[in-house]
């Protein structure tokens, strides 16, 4: 969803059948419609295990460069340049990057299927549980660098009006499924935090209805989704309407530009 590359009518699908009769009707039904590539599977169970381990291959990856923004954020060490460098490698090395959570109903859903699956037939997914879990306490992380954001300018969480920018899963639409947003918000609440959100996607679903009402009222903000609206916005308007902390949770924001401002910035990982 929302990518402008890919879309329904491009991307190759893998088809699975409980008979000859029926793959052949799958296959033919796809070419119809779509341009692109179409894998024929053995088994329904096989394209079924095709889904969920591409998902769960991306949720291990996201989970390992989170991991590393944790310990890089001690070593003072920026790791999306370091993912930038790493990237050179014209072989072998995919680069994924950190964030303020996994969120939509695929890749943190997909990988417990697998695991609960596998443990009824006696086997025990260690590794994509600790993705899993990994993946799952960046948005209290991310409240973690809130609280730290803060403490340089003597504020506490509690009371604090900060406001999240971004609702929806993922940038430029309007899903809310499993979002990390609603997890950041739930943890910034428990704080004692004074929340207030915009979402120029989900504006129904937001307690402010445009960008200026949201930065006059916010304290701080938290960068949740890194819709292009907050990519190309002007910096200048965090510093000209009271906002005294960022935490970029996309790492869609200049951190320069930022600092340049006066305000406290917290990136994942930088």
């Amino acid at each position: 969803p929302g990518d402008p590359k890919w879309n329904v009518t491009n991307i190759p699908r893998v088809v699975g059948s409980f008979t000859k009769t029926g793959l052949d009707k799958a296959v033919k039904f796809y070419e119809d419609i779509i341009d692109a590539s179409i894998m024929p599977m053995k088994s329904i169970r096989e394209a079924e295990a095709v889904k969920i381990v591409e998902n769960s291959f991306r949720d291990i990856n996201i989970a390992f460069v989170n991991e590393l923004a944790k310990s890089f954020d001690k070593l003072d060490i920026d790791l999306n340049d370091v993912i930038k460098g790493a990237s050179t490698k014209p072989f072998a090395f995919m680069p994924h990057f950190p964030s303020c959570g996994v969120g939509g109903h695929c890749i943190p859903v997909d990988p417990y299927y697998l695991i609960e699956r596998a443990k009824a037939s006696g086997f025990d997914h260690e590794f994509l549980k600790i993705a899993r879990k990994v993946n799952n306490s960046m948005p209290e992380y991310t409240v973690e660098l809130m609280q730290d954001a803060l403490n340089k300018l003597k504020l506490p969480l509690n009371g604090t009006v900060v406001g999240v920018m971004g609702i929806s899963y993922k940038a430029n639409v309007a899903d809310l499924r499993e979002s990390p947003s609603l997890k950041i918000i739930k943890y910034l609440k428990k704080h004692g935090a004074e929340v207030i959100t915009f979402d120029p996607h989900v504006l129904d679903d937001s307690t402010e209805k445009s960008l200026e009402e949201f930065l006059k009222k916010a304290t701080a903000v938290i960068v949740a989704t890194n819709h292009k609206e907050f990519e190309k916005m002007d910096t200048a308007l965090f510093k000209e309407n009271g906002v005294f902390a960022i935490v970029d949770g996309k790492n869609c924001i200049d951190p320069e530009a930022i600092k340049k401002l006066g305000i406290i910035y917290k990136g994942i990982g930088r």
